[in-house]
C-alpha cells in the first residue's frame, strides 16, 4: 500500500486525499489550523458568505424601479436597510466552521488519518509532526499562502486589517479605505460599499481590476461609482498608520487619505518558509513559490505540490485540480495534465464577471485570432425583467471553423453562467452548436446563445 503524506488540508490537500483514497493508498493529512484551510476557514468562503449578504442589501436598495419601496415606520419615518455586522460576521463564522466539519467527515469516511499539527520535511521520504516521524511514499505539498505585508503598514487586527480580520469587526466600518484593485480588493470594496460603509479604493493602476477584461472593469468601476464609492487611480500606497481610532493612509506622491479602517489587499505571499523544502531539494522560484509541472510534480521525483504554494492561478479549483492530478499521477492513474486554458474564474463582486480561455488582451495583441461579439445585457428580456442593466455577453471564436475559444460575463450570476462556456471550450464546440441549444425563454443564459448566432458562419465546417 502507498504511503501518502498530504501537508495541508485545504482544496488541493483534502481533494487530493479523497483521490487517494479511494484508490487505495495510505493516507495521513497534517493540518495546522482546521480541514479546509484557509480556504475555508477565513478565506474564500467566509469572504463570499458576506458577499452574498451585502449582494442582497444591494438589491433591495436598487428595486425602486420594479416598484418596490420601504414603507413608512410607526412614526411615519421612512423604514430603510441596516446592516447588523455582529450577526453578519455570525453566520460567516458558523458557516465555515460547519464547512470545515463536512470536510472532516468526508475524509473520516474515507478513512483518510487526520494529524493536527506544523509538519516539516526531514528528508523527502520522511514528514515530522510534533516530534514524531510518519515515512512516505509520496508526499504532497499544499500549505497555501498568506495575505502579504507591506513594511509600514503592517495589520493590528483592529484598525489596519488584512481580509483575515474583517469577520472579528463589532461594527461596520464608517470609513473604509482598501489598498490594492485587485480581485481580492474589489470584491471586498464592493461588499462594504454595499452594506453602508464609505469606501475609498487606492488603485496603483489606472483602473480597477488591471489584469482583467478592460470591459468588464470598465462596467464594474462605473457600478462602483454610482453606488459612491470613491476610486484613486495611478495611487500607491506607501505606508498606513493608525491614530485612535482612525487611519492615514499615506501616498507615495504626498498626499494623505484619512478614513476609520484600512484593508490592505496586496497579495499573497507563499507558506513555502521552514518546512524543509529546501533541505528535501524542492526548488522554489524567487518568490517562493514552489515549482511543478503540468503533472503537479516538483523537482523531488515523490514531492508533489497543489495549490496558493504553487502561484498557478490562485483559485480554489485549480488547487483541488492539482492535487487530484498529483494523486493520479502518483498512483498510475491515467491522468490529463493541468491546462489553465479551460479554467473558469469568477469575480464575486455585483455584478460577478466570470471568464473562460482566450482573452481579449491576447486577442489584441495578435497572439490569437478571433471574431467576437458583445452584447449588452439590458437587451436580454430576463434582465429587464429583473432590473439587470449593467454587464455583458462576450464571445470568441476561431474565424474559419467557428470553434469557441473563450468569453467573459458581467452579470448576476455569472458563476453559475460561464459554465456553458467552459462546456463549449474545453469540448472545442463550435458557435453552431452552441447556436442550435435550447435556452431557456426568458434567461440570461439566452444571451450565449444569441451571441453564438451573431457569429454563426453559412459555410460549412
Amino acid at each position: 500500500m502507498t504511503r501518502i503524506v498530504i501537508i495541508g488540508g485545504g482544496p488541493g490537500g483534502y481533494e487530493a486525499a479523497l483521490v487517494a483514497a479511494q484508490l487505495g493508498a495510505d493516507v495521513t493529512i497534517v493540518e495546522r489550523d482546521g480541514l479546509g484551510g484557509a480556504c475555508v476557514l477565513t478565506d474564500c468562503v467566509p469572504s463570499k458568505t458576506l458577499i452574498a449578504t451585502s449582494t442582497r442589501m444591494a438589491v433591495m436598495s436598487e428595486s425602486a424601479s420594479l416598484g418596490l419601496q420601504f414603507s413608512g415606520g410607526p412614526d411615519g419615518i421612512v423604514g430603510g436597510l441596516e446592516v447588523d455586522l455582529g450577526l453578519v460576521n455570525k453566520r460567516v463564522k458558523d458557516l465555515a466552521r460547519a464547512q470545515s466539519f463536512d470536510v472532516a467527515e468526508r475524509l473520516a469516511y474515507e478513512d483518510v488519518r487526520i494529524v493536527r499539527g506544523q509538519a516539516r520535511l526531514t528528508d523527502p521520504h520522511t514528514v515530522t509532526v510534533n516530534g514524531t516521524d510518519i515515512p512516505a511514499d509520496v508526499v504532497l505539498i499544499a500549505t497555501g499562502a498568506t495575505p502579504r505585508v507591506l513594511p509600514g503598514s503592517e495589520p493590528d487586527g483592529e484598525r489596519i486589517l488584512s481580509w483575515r480580520h474583517l469577520y472579528d469587526l463589532p461594527e461596520l466600518p464608517e470609513e473604509l479605505i482598501v489598498v490594492g484593485s485587485g480581485v481580492t480588493g474589489a470584491e471586498l470594496a464592493g461588499a462594504y460599499t454595499s452594506l453602508g460603509s464609505k469606501v475609498t479604493l487606492v488603485s496603483s493602476r489606472d483602473r480597477i481590476l488591471p489584469t482583467e477584461d478592460a470591459d468588464a472593469a470598465s462596467v464594474l468601476q462605473e457600478v462602483f461609482l454610482r453606488r459612491g464609492m470613491k476610486v484613486l487611480s495611478r495611487s500607491r500606497a506607501a505606508a498606513v498608520q493608525r491614530t485612535g481610532d482612525s487611519v492615514v493612509v499615506t501616498l507615495e506622491d504626498g498626499r494623505k487619505v484619512e478614513g476609520s479602517h484600512c484593508l490592505m489587499t496586496v497579495g499573497m505571499e507563499p507558506n513555502t518558509r521552514g518546512i524543509g523544502l529546501e533541505k528535501a531539494g524542492v526548488k522554489l522560484n524567487r518568490r517562493g513559490f514552489v515549482e511543478v509541472d503540468k503533472v503537479s510534480r516538483t523537482s523531488v521525483g515523490n514531492i508533489y505540490a497543489a495549490g496558493d504554494c504553487t502561484g498557478v492561478m490562485m483559485l480554489a479549483s485549480v488547487a483541488a485540480m492539482q492535487g487530484r492530478i498529483a494523486m493520479w499521477h502518483a498512483l498510475g492513474e491515467a491522468v490529463q495534465p493541468l491546462k489553465l486554458g479551460w479554467v473558469a474564474a469568477n469575480i464575486f463582486t455585483d455584478p460577478e464577471v466570470a471568464t473562460v480561455g482566450v482573452s481579449q488582451k491576447m486577442i489584441d495583441a495578435g497572439e490569437v485570432n478571433a471574431r467576437s461579439v458583445m452584447l449588452p445585457l439590458f437587451s436580454n428580456p430576463r434582465a429587464k425583467m429583473q432590473g439587470f442593466e449593467d454587464g455583458f455577453v462576450k464571445l470568441f471564436c476561431r474565424p474559419s471553423t467557428g470553434i469557441v475559444l473563450g468569453g467573459v460575463i458581467v452579470a448576476p450570476r455569472a458563476s453559475e453562467l460561464i459554465l456553458g462556456l467552459s462546456i463549449a471550450v474545453q469540448q472545442h464546440l463550435t458557435v453552431d452548436q452552441v447556436a442550435h441549444t435550447f435556452a431557456v425563454y426568458p434567461s440570461l443564459s439566452g444571451s450565449i446563445t444569441e451571441a453564438s448566432r451573431r457569429l454563426m458562419q453559412e459555410s460549412a465546417y
